[in-house]
């Protein structure tokens, strides 16, 4: 029988425990030996779950330092505040336990430094857990660019297109993070889900690299009005400056020549989207409409093809990418259509057999940082601020 992998659960709020219920506990590719958060309630909800599902008796921590020192632990899978991610990630590596942390914004250029020359010095396995990577359209596009269908991609396009204002607002009751990071930081605070998809498509790190953004902030104003609407009475929120615009527009040059546009959007009234947009000199991707563009196929004058919006399942049988067909075959599990349960998978694959993460430590650092350098260009009214060369120029020949 094979081994299983001994995970704890550092941060036990709803990413926390929905990944440990729907993902962890049914794939059954790892054993829950400990969970943590500093809410004892989280953590006496989680024991009570692992229990249920296979009877084993994880033990419980409010300090994930002391989490750190149990040394059966082969990993932790970090779901807490945004702010904490890379401390965590930083101190399991030192403490010899692979991380599968979820996905945030960087609040300095030097912890993403540091962050990376942990990994280097102790060679501990970190896998940034990106589940936008594994989405079935990002990855049928990925496919058809891989097989020269877009011919040279020029630009790319990713939103975080999703309406927070209740999740917001309700912080200090739900016990959530986000509030906190609205009231007092104006920036693209949660870029991954944009630049992740596009990075694979772009080879960023992997023979391309990002060299400069800008980035431009509304005023606030969305959160305000959700609060004298749905929440009066609280009268300090009612009367908060919010720090965070309501759109946020990043512009990122590559090395390569392509350009990226990110847009943060979470505070007005909207349908969910991630805005992904893929252009190339042969075809075009629009996810707001799920429409492919190919050269040739489609006349740019033909209203046929205008009304044809959300032909994407045409092209699923050629280029719907392998993982995808073999997933559709054994059976969609987990959260979020099925991402949640590649992803993982591929993390505790890369763990099981000593392979490299395939979101790694310079993809983590590089996404992670677009957070404090977007916070930067906004406080200088929109100038260019580099992005740092993680790699130190390895990028140039990295596979």
């Amino acid at each position: 029988m094979e081994k299983k992998i001994k995970i704890g659960v550092v941060g036990l709020g709803g990413r926390g425990m929905s990944v440990l219920k729907d993902v962890i506990l049914p794939m059954g590719e790892a054993d829950v030996t400990a969970v943590c958060d500093l809410y004892h309630d989280r953590c006496e909800d989680a024991v009570k779950i692992i229990k249920e599902a296979n009877g084993n008796d994880p033990k419980m921590f409010l300090d994930y330092n002391e989490l750190l020192l149990e040394k059966e632990l082969d990993a932790v899978y970090i779901a807490t505040s945004w702010q904490t991610h890379i401390e965590i990630a930083i101190a399991s590596m030192n403490a010899g336990i692979a991380v599968a942390s979820d996905v945030s914004g960087a609040f300095s250029i030097d912890e993403c430094w540091e962050l990376v020359k942990t990994q280097q010095r102790t060679n501990v396995p970190c896998m940034l857990m990106e589940n936008c990577c594994y989405g079935r359209d990002e990855m049928m596009v990925m496919n058809m660019v891989k097989q020269g269908v877009f011919g040279e991609v020029i630009h790319c396009g990713g939103g975080y297109h999703h309406d927070l204002r209740e999740e917001i607002a309700f912080g200090r009751e739900n016990r959530h993070y986000r509030l906190d990071n609205y009231m007092h930081r104006n920036c693209e605070n949660y870029p991954t889900h944009e630049i992740g998809p596009i990075a694979q498509i772009l080879n960023i790190n992997r023979g391309n690299s990002m060299l400069t953004l800008t980035s431009t902030a509304s005023k606030s104003a969305g959160l305000h009005q959700f609060i004298a609407d749905k929440k009066p009475d609280d009268k300090e929120l009612k009367e908060w400056n919010f720090a965070q615009g309501d759109v946020v527009t990043t512009v990122i040059k590559c090395a390569g020549g392509q350009t990226i546009i990110l847009t943060l959007d979470t505070t007005l009234p909207r349908a969910y989207s991630r805005g992904f947009k893929v252009q190339g000199t042969k075809a075009m991707y629009m996810e707001d409409n799920r429409s492919l563009f190919i050269d040739g196929v489609h006349n740019k004058y033909d209203s046929v093809w205008k009304e044809q919006f959300n032909n994407v399942d045409e092209y699923r049988e050629e280029y719907d990418h392998a993982i995808w067909k073999s997933f559709l075959q054994e059976g969609v599990k987990g959260g979020h259509d099925g991402m949640d349960w590649l992803e993982f998978k591929a993390f505790f694959d890369a763990l099981k057999n000593n392979k490299p993460m395939p979101i790694d430590i310079y993809d983590m650092a590089s996404w992670l940082v677009i957070s404090v350098l977007s916070e930067q260009s906004i406080a200088l009214g929109g100038q260019p601020v580099n992005i740092p060369d993680f790699t130190n120029g390895k990028w140039m020949t990295r596979k």
